[in-house]
């Protein structure tokens, strides 16, 4: 298990940094050809059933952009595809969602003061609802209801903010944002794989078969590449959430979740507005940052207590690390190395809470940081910082003895 512990940490960095770079790519591409559509002009050059051009320059070269609005007379010789920057970011996050919350629910997953689950309990519970989000969201955009896209954006917000709400309810504060920035991607590349392609593909076949496309594909299409827009800032911050605990480890996450999504909807609104020729409409900038202050505030008024427990609320895993022989000598290492930062109140001059909302106080903590403590102080010098407290390579030693003797029990 100690080894695993490496290679899954290698493994979880190498699917992270892959996961960024196709989203780097996707994003860039959505972000491209929304600026490009809505800044589309007409011109009495336009070829046949061209909607509208434009020309841009870029790394020393003209471009000459030209849309159909439902397609050419022709299918051209060569057509690129934009997708697999969709396809390979689900994959790759979903794969991470795996090495570090599936593979490490009993201590990122689940909260035992929440919901006391098993471990296939709560990935069962993460799977469905990434799932059951899809059909709801596709179900609603393909009714009545979803004839109306201000109606369905509202509703969707609204489904988005009892999402936050509902994972709360059931696992950690990390893991509850993490899962709904997941829930909102899966909406997102579901929107492309199951309905833009799709209906693209549709199109090209009509054009081979010599028949006219109908017009309706490409609407639908547009709808939902509309809904990705709008979405695609909040991920980005839900994403990066587990990074900051003053967001993830709030009493009030979701409500910060909710106005993040709003965040998203008046920094786009600036620029789909400044691409349709609309001008600079300043406000929705002082309307952000009005909604980062409420954030910044609901995380402040929000910042719970961990509460003292004992080694009896442990999970099994945890627990055998703190029956280990060598745990109370690591315990104490901990102590004298780590907990003036990893504190409920940390005595280090300018920290006001536990770095990553790691606390290290008592031996139920320090049994649940376990691996982190042995990758973190015990295979790597990363922690405690050199230029704080020294850790001679006896206590290093000390952490990786007691890790890997209770990981191979």
């Amino acid at each position: 298990m100690f080894e695993l512990a490496v290679i899954g940490a290698w493994a979880e960095f190498a699917v992270r940094w892959l996961h960024v770079i196709t989203a780097i790519a996707w994003i860039g591409s959505s972000f491209y050809f929304i600026a490009l559509d809505l800044g589309l002009r007409k011109s009495p050059s336009l070829a046949p059933g061209a909607h509208g051009e434009e020309w841009q320059v870029h790394g020393g070269g003209f471009y000459h952009i030209q849309k159909y609005l439902v397609a050419p007379d022709k299918m051209p010789d060569h057509l690129i595809w934009h997708k697999w920057q969709s396809y390979w970011t689900w994959m790759s996050g979903f794969v991470l969602l795996v090495l570090v919350y599936y593979v490490g629910a009993e201590f990122y997953l689940i909260d035992l003061e929440k919901m006391d689950l098993q471990v296939w309990q709560a990935v069962g519970i993460s799977v469905a609802s990434l799932g059951l989000g899809w059909v709801i969201y596709d179900r609603l955009c393909k009714s009545r209801f979803g004839e109306d896209n201000t109606r369905l954006m509202v509703f969707l917000f609204v489904l988005l903010v009892i999402m936050a709400w509902g994972y709360t309810q059931v696992f950690t504060g990390r893991a509850a944002l993490l899962h709904l920035g997941a829930f909102t991607a899966t909406i997102m590349s579901g929107n492309v794989f199951f309905i833009i392609i799709p209906n693209q593909k549709i199109v090209v076949a009509d054009l081979k078969a010599g028949r006219t496309p109908d017009a309706k594909y490409g609407k639908i299409a547009k709808q939902r590449s509309t809904h990705n827009n709008y979405l695609t800032l909040p991920v980005l911050f839900l994403m990066l959430s587990n990074h900051y605990p003053l967001a993830f480890a709030s009493d009030y996450n979701w409500l910060i979740a909710g106005l993040v999504f709003l965040m998203g909807v008046t920094i786009r609104h600036f620029f789909n507005s400044l691409h349709m020729g609309q001008g600079y409409k300043w406000w929705t900038w002082a309307a952000t940052a009005v909604l980062f202050v409420g954030i910044v505030i609901l995380s402040v008024l929000g910042q719970p207590k961990t509460a003292q427990d004992d080694l009896a609320s442990l999970t099994p895993t945890a627990a055998r690390f703190a029956a280990d022989a060598g745990f109370e000598d690591v315990y104490w290492t901990v102590q004298g190395h780590c907990s003036m930062c990893h504190a409920e109140e940390p005595l280090w001059p300018g920290l006001h809470w536990a770095p990553k909302a790691v606390v290290l106080e008592t031996e139920a903590q320090v049994a649940r940081a376990a691996q982190a403590i042995y990758l973190q102080s015990g295979v790597s010098h990363a922690m405690p910082p050199g230029s704080t407290v020294l850790m001679d390579d006896y206590a290093r030693q000390e952490i990786r003895d007691w890790f890997e003797r209770a990981a191979g029990s």
